[in-house]
């Protein structure tokens, strides 16, 4: 193993923590886990104690403490690939090598980004798309006998290269890439630039629709020197597949976003934090971050300005709780990424307790949008009384899944059969999630329904990070909500309670519910278990657990009905071994 110096001299007071994980990760690439010995040997250089870094590499998925398997094989089952095939696939992998468990391990993994690809299996960590059962067979197989080195094929750099038309790059060619930035810095014209913002309506895409333009005058006016501009492309949900299609795409308008945030807000320093399953997407961001240094863009007194701006890229450590802003920037400091109390509002006390102005992929990319081709024009790319454009990803049960880039005001029926083909021939679409399992389920009767924030918040659910998933006939809405429900006690923290707990009791419930256990005090201790978790967990992963089955039972009752009074699933998928002999067990 290389050697790393023994003590650093450089760190700023308080944050011996900055880049633990990549110390972590550099034992673990050179001898496959990280020891015991390791972590005492990362403490002692960073000069903080053993149980500062045992506790991190121990709350992280991505890192192993003790020795790997031979062959450590993962089926993503949630949402899309369950969708499509991902249980039996488990299922079959599993009785494939039931003799073999000292060298294979089957065992399942959450989402990794590919949902238009699925079903999705990772082979030591590795990823490999559409997959089937002889194809993951032959490379297991081939890896127990000697381990190799996958890369990826290299992907098309630009969209016009995989014949695509992006309208919302303001940019003829790559030449006048940055020159808002060039602009911005020249003119010094920030309360104009928050103005645009203003007028064309920018809101955050990653979900919560807040308005953009009053995060960055809130980071702005917030006193203190040292400022910081972070960008949330942890995009974790079941679904959500749009930014890493941004990212590999227009990594400039993302860059270009964030240092024009920095510049009004007078920040120091930008963090684009990626998750570490997006390596294709991370090696383009690194070499884009490249040619911005070259160009003399970033770095100390900025094009002789006096302003100094930093970028980098953060590859996460892993866990669909770091997308929770005030866990992401946990991880940032080195930390577990546990979800911090609020307030204080994250422009006031963001990292390290600084200011921050924390957007996410979609909301930098657009800024440029809206500054290069104005605010009227992005406020008119969408149908009337939805302003605005949005990428949005659909998966599922759809012929053409992938990442489509369309007006706000879009009907969801449009979306899922003009965009992504509609459903397999000789299937009808019973249900969809607007955005993964965060908005719940709507039945296809409201498939007509528009594209629109108010829109959707009037029915409970939202547009969110534009995760469309859709479910046909042949998909069983009672199992999809517990496929969802199951997520969210997967990926929980744990730091609070009533998420902790309180998902785990939702699961059990809905396990009992499609296996033909039903409890005569079931439907009250759902109710109650909601209650408990939408008002007491400490963020939005527990806040939002609920949604899915509450969802199903207020828009799919008479599915609900058949499996709880009759037994029955018209999707075939519930109760093993056909028809159950119900158990009812007085509460």
């Amino acid at each position: 193993m290389s050697a790393m110096p023994e003590v650093l001299t450089s760190i700023e007071p308080g944050r011996n923590k900055l880049g633990v994980f990549e110390d972590l990760r550099h034992v673990q690439e050179q001898i496959g886990f990280v020891p015991i010995r390791e972590i005492e040997r990362i403490a002692t250089r960073r000069n903080v104690g053993v149980k500062d870094v045992h506790t991190v590499a121990s709350f992280y998925p991505h890192f192993r403490l003790k020795p790997p398997i031979r062959v450590d094989v993962r089926v993503c089952d949630d949402m899309s690939c369950h969708l499509n095939g991902s249980r039996q696939l488990k299922k079959s992998l599993e009785l494939q090598y039931a003799n073999a468990t000292d060298l294979v391990q089957v065992r399942d993994i959450s989402c990794v980004g590919r949902c238009d690809h699925a079903p999705v299996v990772s082979i030591n960590e590795h990823y490999k798309e559409h997959c089937n059962f002889r194809d993951v067979v032959a490379m297991v197989d081939k890896e127990i006998l000697a381990p190799r080195e996958y890369g990826h094929s290299p992907a098309p750099r630009s969209p016009e290269e995989r014949g695509l038309a992006i309208q919302c790059d303001p940019y003829a060619t790559e030449e006048e890439h940055y020159g808002i930035f060039r602009k911005l810095l020249a003119e010094k014209n920030f309360d104009e630039t928050l103005g645009k913002l203003k007028t064309g309506e920018l809101r955050g895409m990653g979900g919560a629709g807040f308005p953009a333009h009053i995060k960055w005058e809130g980071a702005r006016k917030s006193p203190g020197k040292e400022k910081f501009v972070v960008c949330n492309a942890d995009e974790s949900e079941p679904g959500t597949i749009k930014d890493r299609f941004i990212l590999q795409y227009l990594p400039h308008m993302v860059f270009e976003g964030m240092m024009v945030c920095g510049a009004i807000v007078g920040a120091q320093r930008g963090y684009l934090y990626i998750r570490h399953e997006y390596e294709l997407q991370t090696e383009v961001l690194e070499e884009e971050l490249k040619h911005i240094y070259s160009l003399g863009l970033l770095g100390k007194n900025i094009l002789g300005t006096g302003f100094d701006f930093d970028l980098e890229v953060f590859v996460s450590p892993g866990g669909y709780i770091c997308g929770e802003e005030t866990a992401l920037m946990e991880a940032i400091q080195g930390n577990r990424s546990e979800p911090r109390n609020k307030p204080p509002r994250t422009v006031n006390s963001g990292v390290w307790g600084k200011p921050t102005a924390l957007n996410n992929v979609e909301t930098f990319c657009h800024a440029i949008t809206i500054l290069g081709k104005g605010g009227d024009w992005y406020h008119n790319a969408g149908l009337p009384g939805s302003p605005g454009i949005k990428f949005v990803g659909v998966t599922g049960h759809v012929k053409h899944p992938g990442v489509f880039e369309v007006p706000m005001g879009t009907s969801y029926r449009d979306l899922v059969y003009k965009y992504a083909g509609g459903p397999p021939d000789g299937h009808e679409v019973i249900g969809f999630a607007p955005s993964g399992p965060s908005s719940g389920y709507l039945p296809a009767s409201m498939l007509d329904i528009e594209m629109n924030w108010d829109k959707l918040k009037a029915l409970n659910s939202m547009v969110g990070s534009g995760a469309v998933v859709v479910v046909a006939d042949h998909g069983c809405m009672l199992d999809m909500a517990l496929n969802s429900t199951a997520f969210y006690r997967n990926e929980s923290c744990g730091k609070c309670s009533p998420c902790r707990i309180g998902t785990q009791k939702l699961v059990d419930l809905l396990e009992g519910w499609t296996n033909g256990h039903v409890g005569a005090g079931d439907k009250d201790m759902l109710r109650d278990l909601s209650n408990v978790l939408r008002t007491a967990s400490l963020c939005g992963l527990g806040q939002i657990s609920p949604a899915p089955i509450q969802s199903v039972i207020k828009h799919f009752p008479e599915i609900v009905r058949q499996h709880l009074e009759d037994g029955y699933c018209s999707a075939n998928i519930c109760f093993p071994n056909g028809s159950p002999q119900r158990q009812r067990s007085a509460q």
